[in-house]
């Protein structure tokens, strides 16, 4: 039996699916061919003298050592801990392989102005300090305060990308190991740590991004990268906003390339025997496992949320009013759900192009999508205000679109930047759908369209649930362009967090914070797979 699926015979569905793909693309890719034209108006000589400048070269080196440092960081706390977890006797792994996954759901703009509240000048801890003599704590603000805040809510994607190659590598070559009288360490480093790399690369790319592509942390912790830069000069200079942002553009396809690179060269080991992998049994370093998964936890989790709560409380006990909290929350909730529903049906014929008719359109098309995840929230919203405000009048008469402070605007950047997490969860389903299945109901006489929504749509449930859901999560987080392109006085849980952060009213914006996470959180459900 052929161990690749027999492609369905070419059809006009094919060029039904190019041609709807197709301006897709060319839509989602409209941000960057924007900003193209836009930087374009600067003259070269200009713009290479502005790159050169001692300021651009800092913002450069800076948000290449904060990539660098996060990625690994994130890579010291998430491999040992999905070993924990997948193939050692660590006693609670299924409540730990949760803990050490929802600090995925806070944004990490929450997290900083939550270490600022206990680490900072007449923060919690300080307060705490004080009777023993300590007047002052070192600054939290700068490289090592961005730093903390965003590998504590970045490690996950390494944590569950190699918890996800150590469920799936074939255990036989470490029993082997074994066998051969190599110790568990030993093992471990030899032996499956070689078949993890595309596993710990892909984990690594996705922080990587994740860190080039923040706004908020390094804003609150006053850290100057691209992202950074950028917003400040949106008031000063758009047409440098614009290079700024294209030098930015230009560090995402780099670190896509990566991607590529290492998808293509890196070997996927799959379990091909039914038994499970013997567990290695911790023993005298049972305590030290715990006490590293509980630090983990204490620090990403217990730690922002406790803040949050604090300041909540402090803020009550003091007479601090609370504004009204649903209006945000209908909107954030309203604004992500459309996010999700659009990104999902926009995935679909991606997926079916790529799935069912391979080709290197195809597979350029897809690889096209998944740029707009590369790219910062703050470049995407950039692009659409420089648009929005030279053909307003256009966008007036085409779609009613009075200001490019639009939830139209805002819609289409949050698809434009979520797509990709849709397109993932549903390919990788209908890679498991046999095409035999969708051929047996087109010999019976049913249309396409009716074996698609009869037979493949309801098999492909879970992964577009799934995918749906981590677009919710992350539209429900997503601050630089909802700060952009939000309509005036549409204040979400996400940017009222924000403007009451920056004023250093904590109390003010512990409720939404504490919202947003338990609604992120919520959205895990459709995201973990069942037996995690």
């Amino acid at each position: 039996m052929s161990a690749i699926p027999r492609r369905l015979a070419p059809s006009p569905t094919a060029l039904t699916l190019g041609l709807i793909s197709t301006p897709l693309a060319l839509a989602l890719l409209f941000p960057v061919f924007y900003l193209v034209l836009r930087a374009s108006e600067i003259e070269l000589a200009q713009a290479v003298d502005y790159l050169a400048r001692p300021g651009t070269l800092r913002i450069i080196g800076r948000s290449l050592l904060l990539v660098v440092t996060v990625s690994l960081a994130s890579a010291l706390v998430g491999i040992p801990a999905a070993w924990l977890t997948v193939r050692t006797d660590l006693a609670g792994r299924r409540a730990w392989t949760i803990l050490l996954t929802l600090p995925l759901v806070i944004p990490s703009y929450v997290g900083a102005f939550a270490l600022i509240g206990a680490f900072g000048q007449r923060g919690i801890v300080q307060g705490w300090l004080e009777p023993l003599g300590v007047e002052r704590l070192p600054s939290i603000y700068g490289f090592w305060g961005a730093w903390l805040a965003v590998t504590l809510f970045a490690y996950p994607y390494v944590f569950l990308n190699v918890r996800a190659g150590l469920r799936g590598i074939d255990p036989a070559l470490e029993e082997v190991s074994r066998t051969l009288g190599k110790s568990a360490w030993e093992t471990f480093w030899y032996v499956t740590l070689r078949q993890l790399r595309p596993f710990i690369a892909a984990g690594m790319l996705l922080v990587a991004l994740y860190t080039l592509s923040d706004f908020g942390a390094v804003s609150i912790m006053q850290y100057n990268v691209f992202t950074r830069a950028i917003y400040i000069r949106l008031s000063i200079d758009l047409n440098l906003a614009a290079l700024l942002s294209l030098v930015l553009v230009a560090f995402t396809i780099v670190i896509m390339a990566a991607s590529i690179l290492a998808e293509g060269r890196g070997r996927y080991y799959t379990q091909h025997t039914r038994r499970s992998p013997r567990r290695v049994r911790l023993g005298r370093w049972q305590i030290a496992a715990q006490i590293f998964c509980g630090l983990v936890v204490l620090l990403a989790l217990l730690a922002p949320l406790g803040v949050v709560s604090y300041w909540l409380v402090n803020g009550l006990r003091h007479g601090e009013e609370l504004r009204d909290i649903l209006p945000p929350l209908q909107r954030s909730m309203r604004v992500a759900a459309l996010a999700a529903g659009i990104s999902g049906l926009v995935a679909l014929p991606f997926v079916f192009l790529q799935v069912r008719y391979p080709s290197w359109f195809s597979r350029l098309l897809a690889r096209s999508a998944y740029l707009g995840y590369a790219l910062p929230g703050v470049v995407v919203a950039l692009a659409l205000v420089f648009f929005g405000a030279n053909y307003l009048g256009d966008l007036r008469r085409l779609f009613g679109i009075t200001s490019y402070r639009s939830l139209a605007l805002l819609l289409f950047a949050y698809t434009v930047r979520f797509v990709p997490q849709a397109l993932g969860p549903a390919r990788a389903a209908l890679l498991q759908i046999s095409p035999h299945l969708e051929e047996s109901g087109l010999t019976l006489g049913r249309s396409r369209a009716r074996v698609f929504l009869s037979v493949t749509l309801p098999l492909m449930r879970s992964g577009l649930v799934a995918g749906m859901a981590l677009v919710f999560l992350t539209a429900m987080k997503e601050l630089p362009v909802t700060l952009l392109l939000a309509p005036t006085g549409y204040d979400t849980l996400a940017t009222r967090i924000w403007s009451a952060s920056t004023e250093a009213f904590y109390a003010r914006a512990a409720v939404p914070a504490l919202i947003l996470v338990i609604m992120s959180a919520l959205s895990l459900v459709f995201i973990l797979e069942p037996d995690d």
